[in-house]
Order: C-alpha cells, then sequence, then structure tokens
C-alpha cells in the first residue's frame, strides 16, 4: 500500500465491543472506559486496520490519508 493513514476513533459512537483490538491486535487499544482509540494516530496502511474499520458494529473508526486527508473508510459509495 505504501501511504499513511490518519485513524481516529469517535469515542462518542464507540461501544466498546473491542472487535478492532481483536481484528488489528497492536494497532488499536481499550482504555479503562472500555472505549478504543488508535495505538498511534498515523500509521502506515495495512489491511488489518481497514478490516477493523469496516467491521467496527457501529462505524466509529475513521481513516484518512495523512497530509491530505482524503478519507480511506467510510467510503462514500
Amino acid at each position: 500500500m505504501g501511504d499513511r493513514w490518519h485513524v481516529e476513533v469517535d469515542r462518542r459512537v464507540c461501544i466498546g465491543s473491542g472487535m478492532c483490538v481483536n481484528v488489528a491486535p497492536g494497532s488499536f487499544a481499550l482504555d479503562s472506559a472500555r472505549q478504543a482509540h488508535p495505538s498511534a494516530p498515523d500509521l502506515d496502511a495495512n489491511e488489518k486496520v481497514l478490516e477493523a474499520a469496516e467491521g467496527c458494529p457501529v462505524e466509529a473508526i475513521a481513516i484518512t490519508l495523512t497530509g491530505g486527508g482524503e478519507t480511506v473508510f467510510p467510503r462514500d459509495d
């Protein structure tokens, strides 16, 4: 992939299912309130992070290209 992504979790929407942590270990973590957050806000693009965003039961994960801000997920289609 080669791109860098900026990953955000909308903590107002996150229900703490932990699915993102299970799908992309090391890229997401749950805090003491069971709210997900990315381990680092900017990271190398990878399929597991995209899979976690696509599988989030409440669509709380947003991914944009670092620098340009172009949306990677959620897609507008």
